[in-house]
């Protein structure tokens, strides 16, 4: 009755009747936008996402002098109309007929209303009007006839407390909650008179009553609105006096959006959030997923000790300045794993989560995680892959105290080496030219036990080692630990066609590693690294989140040999007494030293650490980081695995094995008695043993680590990165 009759025609209908009467009865309220966050293991925040910031709370935890003065500006007869408010559309109709411009008559019900279907419009793509000012009669009948509707289904509170948390008031806060965090930095419990006012007199137009943009605008705005409180009863005189003499008195907050917020928990961040966005529980599509997430009121939590990432990240910081000027492209990552569970502890690095064009110090490539992952796509192990051989010895019936004759390795392209899992059961070392690879130290090509060879890390050892097994048990052990070579970009099993492997060309993510060397502080039970224990969403509703999945992959008698040099490696070597025990751990570098590591444990916690180039990763002569420039200082020519990332580990781990257990690994078998020796071989061998008693009881000055010695072109030709192709030259300097 009260449409213009212009307005009727140019809907197309006869009658306003005709208008209420095609359009459905109610409409479907989609789900309001909430922020999602995702928790630290003791359920601190660590990030939120949002598209919009919105934090609902119950219309109890809304001020007194926020509800009224919202009623007092937005619709003061809120409380005794029925969605309608009859008044108010006789004196916008008689103005917009005596007038060229439209005013409204919207009451708050119609004006929630409005919100919702603003809401049902973005999440469903929809192209009708629903902003103030483009609406025409038709859009606004409907808006009527839907207040009507929700007066019948909720009471006024209810109302009023949808309205309070969905409206826009700046930029991306919505809902007073909200709100009063971003302009004021307190509850909205706890606003006062003068804030409730400015904040009530925002909701007409946002970003000109904006009180950081436009402070005098907000001003005058916020004091009409007292103004109509004073006028409607809402407040005494002496309130009003008093609330309109007093300045804005902001105290502004922000809650970014997403992973830049999240600080040195950003990039366990970010592995989190691309977990989620690759997980079709959470969605058919990407897209569906990011909606979820920036959307749905998700509560993810998560395995990270934020305590203790926040000091991994120090350290790595310590390790590798990301503000020194000569730290191009030298960076350093950090990351544990539990033994057990597979719990992802911490994942820091000594860059800045975040792009910034011309700083190398502000990336977001996660180094510990593959590409998918959002990360650098994994380095070089160097002898940090010895240990795998030592399993495949001792899986052979061999044991660590086996003497192998480490002479000066030769093997020509045609020679033949076990592999049962490859076409023919065996590989060539391939190639045009015999693979000689080559020791640091040169007293080392002899005859010695496996434990010295493991224990001083000696290539010519591990490369005889492997000449006499299967190459697929080495590959079936380093497989089934999780290991993935992603030298090709994405991840793929470690292949025995190339017998390279054995001394440390893939290409592996440090995530990767410290949860297959955790494997090694459990007696051979490997679990699978995961970061998110729980997910919900607003109203309570589980996702189904990946359980602990761990699986018993090798002998525990053969860790427990493994682990009685490793245990030397760790304490004697690296620790030195600083990292209480017990500890084990290995240590590595490949040629010319882009990739150096030292990834140890206890039975508590498994900590990869890692320091190196991450774009100019092949290991050759034009990218060593030997004699270069390091933290504005010329880094030694014997630059290897002890010179930053064993030291950043130990820094990390002498206060990280106090929050975690520390139990025995077990004792190593004893050495066999030998068959009984003819006298000559009696004094031989005594000998012998002696000699590599010495070579064991010596620092880890007496042999130089295997980036120390100068390499020559065959060590640094072909293959330095991930291989050539045919396994022929790829026998880089990786024995630290």
């Amino acid at each position: 009755m009260l449409v213009p009759i212009a307005a009727i025609a140019k809907t197309g209908l006869t009658t306003g009747n005709n208008i209420v009467s095609a359009l459905p009865s109610s409409f479907e309220k989609l789900p309001i936008p909430e922020p999602s966050t995702i928790l630290d293991a003791d359920g601190k925040t660590i990030a939120t996402f949002y598209q919009q910031n919105r934090q609902p709370v119950k219309l109890d935890d809304i001020s007194p002098n926020m509800r009224k003065a919202i009623i007092s500006v937005e619709d003061e007869r809120f409380y005794e109309h029925k969605g309608i408010d009859p008044k108010g559309i006789a004196r916008a109709v008689v103005g917009n007929l005596t007038s060229s411009s439209r005013s409204g008559a919207s009451t708050l019900t119609q004006q929630y209303v409005n919100n919702l279907l603003v809401n049902n419009q973005v999440l469903t793509g929809a192209e009708e009007s629903t902003v103030s000012g483009q609406k025409d009669y038709a859009d606004k009948i409907r808006e009527l006839k839907y207040a009507v509707a929700i007066e019948k289904e909720m009471s006024k509170d209810e109302i009023l407390e949808g309205y309070l948390n969905l409206v826009l008031f700046s930029g991306r806060e919505y809902g007073v909650q909200a709100a009063a965090q971003r302009f004021y930095s307190v509850d909205a419990k706890d606003l006062n008179l003068q804030q409730s006012a400015m904040l009530a007199g925002m909701v007409q137009l946002p970003n000109v009553y904006n009180p950081i943009n436009n402070p005098e605008r907000s001003i005058d705005r916020r004091n009409k609105v007292l103004g109509n409180m004073y006028r409607t009863g809402a407040i005494t005189k002496k309130e009003y006096d008093t609330a309109i003499k007093s300045d804005l008195e902001l105290d502004p907050s922000k809650s970014p959006s997403g992973c830049t917020a999240a600080d040195e928990n950003a990039y366990f961040c970010d592995y989190v959030t691309n977990l989620i966005l690759a997980d079709d529980t959470y969605g058919k599509t990407k897209e569906d997923r990011e909606n979820l997430l920036y959307r749905g009121g998700l509560t993810v939590k998560t395995t990270l000790n934020s305590k203790l990432n926040k000091k991994a990240a120090k350290d790595a910081r310590k390790s590798i300045d990301p503000n020194a000027k000569s730290n191009d492209d030298v960076f350093s990552s950090i990351v544990s794993v539990e033994p057990g569970t597979g719990n992802i502890l911490t994942m820091a690095q000594n860059t800045t989560y975040g792009i910034e064009e011309g700083n190398p110090a502000k990336t977001m490539l996660n180094f510990a995680v593959e590409k998918s992952m959002g990360g650098a796509g994994g380095f070089q192990t160097g002898s940090t892959m010895k240990p795998f051989t030592t399993l495949a010895w001792l899986k052979e019936g061999h044991h660590m105290y086996d003497r192998i004759n480490a002479k000066r390795p030769y093997f020509s392209p045609l020679h033949k080496w076990r592999a049962s899992c490859l076409p023919g059961g065996q590989t060539v070392t391939g190639g045009s030219e015999a693979w000689e690879p080559k020791n640091a130290s040169l007293g080392f090509y002899r005859t010695m036990t496996v434990d010295t060879g493991l224990y001083w890390s000696i290539n010519s050892a591990t490369i005889q080692e492997a000449a006499k097994l299967d190459l697929c048990n080495i590959t079936d052990y380093a497989n089934s630990l999780g290991l993935r070579d992603l030298d090709s970009g994405k991840p793929e099993p470690l292949s025995p066609k190339h017998p390279s492997f054995v001394i440390g060309t893939p290409k592996v993510a440090p995530l990767a590693q410290a949860a297959a060397f955790a494997a090694f502080a459990n007696k051979g039970e490997y679990c699978e690294p995961r970061a998110i224990t729980g997910v919900s969403d607003k109203d309570g509703n589980k996702y189904k989140v990946k359980k602990e999945t761990c699986s018993q992959e090798v002998d525990p008698t053969y860790i427990a040999d493994l682990n009685g040099t490793l245990q030397k490696i760790a304490t004697k070597r690296v620790s030195k007494g600083r990292v209480a025990g017990p500890i084990a751990g290995k240590t590595g570098t490949n040629n010319w030293s882009t990739s150096t590591w030292f990834v140890g444990y206890s039975t508590g916690i498994s900590t990869a650490a890692w320091v190196g180039r991450v774009k100019a990763t092949a290991a050759e002569k034009q990218n060593t980081l030997q004699g270069s420039m390091i933290n504005d200082k010329r880094a030694p020519l014997t630059l290897d695995s002890s010179t930053y990332a064993a030291p950043l580990w130990v820094d990390f781990m002498e206060e990280a094995v106090h929050e975690y257990e520390r139990n025995s690994f077990g004792s190593a078998r004893r050495q066999p008695p030998p068959p009984k020796p003819k006298e000559e071989e009696d004094s031989k061998s005594d000998s012998d043993e002696k000699d590599n008693d010495k070579e064991e009881s010596k620092d880890d000055s007496k042999p130089k680590e295997e980036s120390s010695s100068k390499p020559d072109a065959s060590d640094i030709g072909r293959g330095n990165d991930g291989g050539n192709g045919n396994g022929n030259g790829n026998g880089k300097k990786s024995d630290d």
